[in-house]
């Protein structure tokens, strides 16, 4: 397994391949549909050209922007404890569907300039193109191993737009070692595209020979 500091340099992203099983150490941010709807509506025009964020929405942005230069977001809805105390710990941090986020993804990445994406079930192509251009790779985590991957949150550094709940709030964690496997690259490549192509041939054929 490779071990990767956050944040992550284009370089490094460039010589991930799809299949690569890495450890990521360092600052991430979680963030699921309405931080995702939060940002493209907030942050991002559809040119691509970035808004002009006021008051509370400014104040999360400028604390954000500098985790997600060269950084990853992860698509989690943890269980949290000391919700009424502060002194937040992840209980449970197993990873979201990530297709949910294909309408907004590829444009936060841009914006960002965010090297990875964590998630599971894949995402489509508007987000592998986003990984070519900027580029970024799609991990994934693996799901029903919550507690356990909750276990590489050293420590949880803060929280953002908890007005959306504890699952959708952006959470600001200290990872090491957080274990997840390449599956989209920077070289177009896709192992949830080439799974589907797959299993469709398949199926296309059990049907013809039926």
């Amino acid at each position: 397994m490779r071990e990767i500091t956050i944040p992550i340099s284009d370089d490094v992203v460039r010589s991930l391949k799809v299949g690569d099983t890495i450890a990521l150490t360092g600052l991430m941010l979680t963030g699921r549909d309405a931080v995702h709807k939060w940002m493209i509506e907030t942050f991002v025009t559809p040119k691509g050209e970035t808004r002009d964020p006021q008051g509370d929405d400014l104040e999360v942005y400028e604390a954000i922007k500098p985790i997600l230069e060269g950084g990853v977001i992860y698509h989690c809805g943890p269980v949290v404890s000391g919700l009424d105390t502060g002194d937040y710990k992840f209980v449970a941090a197993g990873p979201t569907t990530s297709i949910r986020e294909e309408p907004y993804q590829g444009d936060v990445m841009r914006h960002f300039n965010m090297k990875g994406v964590i998630g599971k079930g894949g995402m489509g192509a508007k987000t592998l193109q986003a990984c070519n251009e900027v580029p970024g790779v799609y991990l994934h985590a693996v799901g029903g191993a919550a507690s356990l991957i909750a276990q590489s949150v050293e420590k949880v550094l803060g929280v953002h737009k908890m007005d959306f709940g504890v699952p959708e709030a952006i959470w600001v964690l200290q990872v090491k070692e957080f274990p997840v496997v390449v599956t989209m690259d920077s070289h177009n490549n896709s192992l949830h595209a080439e799974v589907e192509e797959k299993s469709k041939a398949n199926l296309d054929r059990l049907l013809t020979s039926a």
